[in-house]
């Protein structure tokens, strides 16, 4: 709560690192105490947030990011809540959750860089350049720290992100080809998930 309402640029994980070095050698056995005690730390943020108001919806997307400046949380929760109420947030919300199931089901990581020269459809061709001028716009916003902002100029990618599922087959048997998409499929999963992990929000 101190973080949040003094907005103190302290990181939380750090700060549980600290605490458990000021243990002495030996003392602090437990192998997963660290991740437990932060497990145990970002439960009770949500259920504080949940206590504030806010929807099971909006606290799941932005703690699941699992933030470490709690300062940040409440323009945060601000952005997802007013990202959800724009026509494009449902179905660019489900895309989202479609392109974390691909991309986990993947056998190999994907690349990271797009080759533009394998973009021979034209709806991946026009999710690319899409991507081109929102990603620049979306994140000058988030580094500028107004995340409602950052999310709002995603919206733009609706159509492109919808023409890509209606008419390109993702696992394509040519190797390339299919590797190039969900090179183009991590691109768009990393400029859609800064603020908050949007698939929470699908229904």
């Amino acid at each position: 709560r101190i973080l949040i309402e003094k907005n103190l640029p302290l990181a939380v994980p750090a700060l549980v690192d600290a605490g458990i070095g000021a243990f002495a050698e030996g003392l602090l056995t437990h192998t997963t105490a660290r991740d437990d005690l932060l497990n145990f730390i970002y439960d009770r943020l949500v259920g504080q947030l949940r206590e504030q108001g806010y929807s099971a919806q909006e606290v799941d997307a932005v703690v699941a990011l699992r933030p470490a400046q709690w300062g940040d949380i409440p323009k945060r929760l601000a952005a997802v809540r007013a990202f959800a109420t724009l026509p494009e947030a449902a179905p660019l919300a489900a895309a989202n959750k479609r392109v974390g199931n691909i991309l986990k089901k993947s056998d190999a990581a994907p690349a990271t860089a797009v080759d533009a020269a394998l973009l021979v459809e034209p709806a991946e061709a026009a999710l690319h350049a899409a991507l081109g001028q929102v990603a620049p716009v979306a994140d000058a916003a988030f580094a500028a720290g107004d995340y409602t902002a950052s999310l709002q100029a995603l919206a733009a990618l609706k159509a492109p992100v919808d023409a890509f599922f209606d008419g390109v087959m993702v696992n394509a048997d040519d190797a390339a080809l299919r590797a190039n998409r969900l090179a183009l499929l991590g691109t768009l999963h990393a400029s859609m998930n800064r603020v908050a992990d949007l698939a929470r929000l699908a229904a």
